[in-house]
């Protein structure tokens, strides 16, 4: 009878880690549906670029109260939960603080106290992120692709936060063995009071049932990372390192279509010779991306890694000036589109069936791509190096190369370009008219 407690620890623990690994795995087959890109090169600038924004938190004080409420949470939230492993380990082998038998008292104390005040700040951060989205209501948290389950995703993370932080203080503050070490609650000793009276009994039964649902807690917010925007907390270390290295505004050129330029401006070349061999296969089936298997793997990671903080959106000229355009909009769009692919695939036995849809015009409208300035604000702005201009230019492509769906503005000055060498309706002979004028 002893045992029943270990063992029914390690089951929840086994399924909850199982059932996180599983949609780990569905994850990464859906980013693996994208088109593979080489992003071996630049790897020194990679790994800087992951130590400096995804752990140092650099872009995110930009904007400084934001910034170190964030930093305050995310630090917080990891520190504190180093204390899983001493939960694990005494709910694996039936001890009780195994960290007080292999540290020495005042180690121990001063760790458990350092977790104390994190979880007081982590409380009051978020708090306050709560009253910015509910109360104060800032205008990039009220946008229409922010309505519905991203507004109650945002709210519930936070109401995550503070059940957790809650239950450690409440477990710390009603061990009456770690009360009486007078070492390490620094702020359960101001919530122990409110359980005076209780027999030793009750406090050991509050204790027991804020260690359980606290572990329990923890292994549930895991496993709803996967259905939440709080993915990015795994999700920003790999896409800052394959985020682009690239200048900012650098337009990706299709190896087909330079080839092809190339031949039109060689006068040695014959257009009429055959291609050489192998040389079909460089063509691409499709150009531009009209779904979400036609963009990259780096692309699909950044669609789930986006945090909807909604600074791309905020920063946007289009979406500042009344466009319909929101880069937000775009990544949460492109996750959207390809959680929908994963569902499909996992009711086919693993095989992807037509299902009339596609991210181009489904979700994505051609008003939203063609308001886009291409100014990269977007990029500049996201605290984890996502790219939404990448796939804005990855679908304008597949308008302009397989459709030919521009707008008029555009068709003319392509015309113009074609015809008279400058993006004006007039004659080369004519330029220089004006000097007579």
């Amino acid at each position: 009878m002893d045992y029943i407690p270990n063992i029914l620890f390690a089951i929840i623990l086994i399924a909850g880690i199982g059932y996180f690994a599983r949609n780990i795995k569905k994850l990464i087959r859906n980013i693996k549906l994208g088109k593979d890109v080489d992003v071996s090169d630049h790897k020194s600038e990679r790994w800087k670029n992951m130590t400096r924004i995804a752990l140092g938190q650099s872009k995110m004080v930009k904007r400084p109260i934001a910034g170190f409420l964030h930093i305050v949470v995310y630090v917080g939230f990891i520190i504190i939960n180093i204390e899983v492993l001493e939960i694990i380990i005494d709910g694996i082998f039936g001890t009780h603080r195994i960290g007080l038998q292999v540290l020495p008292t005042s180690v121990y104390g001063f760790l458990i106290g350092a977790f104390e005040v994190l979880a007081v700040l982590v409380l009051v951060s978020v708090i306050v992120f709560w009253i910015r989205r509910n109360v104060i209501k800032l205008k990039r948290f009220l946008s229409s692709e922010m309505k519905g389950w991203p507004k109650s995703d945002g709210n519930i993370i936070l109401y995550f936060e503070v059940v957790l932080m809650c239950l450690f203080l409440v477990m710390n503050a009603t061990d009456t063995s770690f009360q009486s070490m007078a070492s390490g609650n620094v702020i359960s000793q101001f919530i122990s009071p409110l359980f005076e009276g209780f027999s030793e009994g009750t406090l050991h039964a509050i204790e027991r049932t804020a260690w359980w649902l606290h572990i329990v807690g923890i292994l549930v917010f895991l496993n709803y990372l996967y259905y939440s925007k709080h993915l990015h907390i795994l999700l920003a270390f790999p896409n800052t390192y394959f985020g682009s290295v690239e200048p900012k505004g650098k337009f990706n050129n299709l190896e087909a279509v330079t080839n092809e330029v190339k031949l039109m401006m060689d006068p040695n070349a014959d257009p009429f010779a055959a291609a050489p061999e192998g040389a079909e296969d460089e063509t691409p089936a499709k150009f531009g991306a009209s779904d979400v298997m036609d963009l990259s793997q780096v692309q699909l990671l950044s669609a789930y890694t986006c945090t909807e903080c909604g600074r791309c959106t905020s920063a946007c000229p289009a979406n500042l000036t009344g466009k319909k355009l929101s880069p937000r909009k775009i990544m949460m769009d492109t996750r959207d589109r390809l959680e929908e692919v994963g569902k499909n695939i996992d009711a086919n036995n693993g095989e992807f069936k037509d299902d009339g849809k596609q991210l181009l015009g489904d979700y994505i409208t051609n008003e939203e791509l063609w308001a886009c300035t291409t100014c990269n604000a977007c990029v500049e702005e996201c605290p984890v190096s996502i790219n939404p201009l990448s796939i804005i230019l990855e679908m304008r492509r597949y308008l302009v190369m397989e459709q030919s769906a521009v707008p008029m503005e555009l068709n003319n000055m392509m015309t113009n370009i074609e015809n008279n060498g400058a993006p004006w309706p007039y004659n080369q002979m004519d330029r220089l008219n004006w000097v007579n004028e």
